[in-house]
């Protein structure tokens, strides 16, 4: 005869069921979130937990956190409502760089690769350059002609490295987006959601050159005539948190300040995305976001 379980038996059993179903609402809708692979150069962690206190209050008007290795969602604020990203879609155009391969092919610019505004490297037509040297300046000063340089050569076309970009989006499993140029300046039909840049940050950050040069605070960038010219980050959460590892801004006015950021620390790592926030707010968003994320001790400490 089998004997039924206790009733302190039943209630364990009741709170372990509830304990482990507790977490975000919002299920990341791809299987890209779960199911790649964790990078050799992402420290191991235990399973990803949500922080213990309520996230902070933020202005943006949509916010994501996301732990890295495990793609587990930590919070969510309008995820997924469509919306301008501006230059944080740089970091598909660097994925797609990438993809292409050979970063020390010349890159010779041309004049319509100049035809922008207003963040600028002012290059000269004439003027070559390989695409190593281009995508570090596009992720640390946010160039919008090297943008369109990088997006000419590889894309054959502005519009044909728009194609390249979506297609990357579908490989991604980025099922609410869609991008017309390389650089985020507002067009009829370009958006993306705080779901979907997670997504992208998540798999750019699997990148080592992507993280090295987000994470480059400032350098000094040598034009072909000799002349040199000291680059600054872009992203102030680098100066702020010591373990802010890059990612990318964007600011438009539709879009508002952006940023992607993300850190490492007690053995984590997550990626915040906050879009439509303003001057004022966007780094404390970002800051304390980051900080609720990884500022506790790791499990069993």
């Amino acid at each position: 005869m089998h004997r039924l379980p206790s009733v302190r038996a039943l209630a364990f059993l009741l709170s372990v069921v509830l304990l482990s179903s507790c977490g975000n609402s919002e299920p990341p809708r791809s299987a890209a979130y779960q199911q790649q692979p964790v990078s050799r150069n992402e420290q191991p962690i235990r399973t990803a937990t949500i922080p213990p206190t309520a996230p902070p209050s933020t202005y943006a008007q949509s916010v994501i956190v996301i732990d890295i290795p495990s793609g587990r969602v930590l919070y969510t604020k309008n995820a997924d409502q469509r919306r301008a990203v501006a230059s944080t879609q740089k970091l598909i155009t660097a994925m797609c760089v990438l993809d292409a391969g050979n970063l020390d092919k010349p890159v010779r610019i041309e004049k319509s690769d100049t035809d922008c505004e207003p963040t600028k490297l002012y290059l000269k037509p004439g003027e070559v350059y390989s695409r190593r040297e281009l995508l570090k300046v596009l992720l640390v000063k946010s160039a919008n002609d090297v943008a369109r340089a990088l997006a000419r050569d590889v894309g054959g076309s502005q519009q044909g490295f728009a194609s390249l970009m979506n297609r990357k989006c579908r490989q991604l499993g980025m099922r609410n987006s869609h991008f017309v140029n390389p650089h985020g300046l507002t067009e009829p039909g370009q958006y993306s959601t705080a779901r979907d840049m997670a997504i992208a940050a998540r798999a750019a950050y699997r990148s080592p050159i992507v993280r090295s040069y987000t994470s480059t605070k400032s350098f000094r960038f040598r034009y072909n005539d000799g002349r040199t010219k000291l680059l600054e980050n872009t992203n102030k959460v680098l100066e702020r948190l010591s373990y802010c590892t890059g990612m990318k801004t964007g600011t438009t006015n539709a879009s508002g300040r952006c940023l992607v950021a993300s850190g490492s620390l007690n053995g984590r790592s997550v990626i915040a995305v906050v879009l439509k926030s303003n001057t004022p707010h966007i780094w404390d968003d970002s800051t304390k976001l980051l900080r609720w994320a990884l500022e506790r001790p790791r499990p069993g400490v």
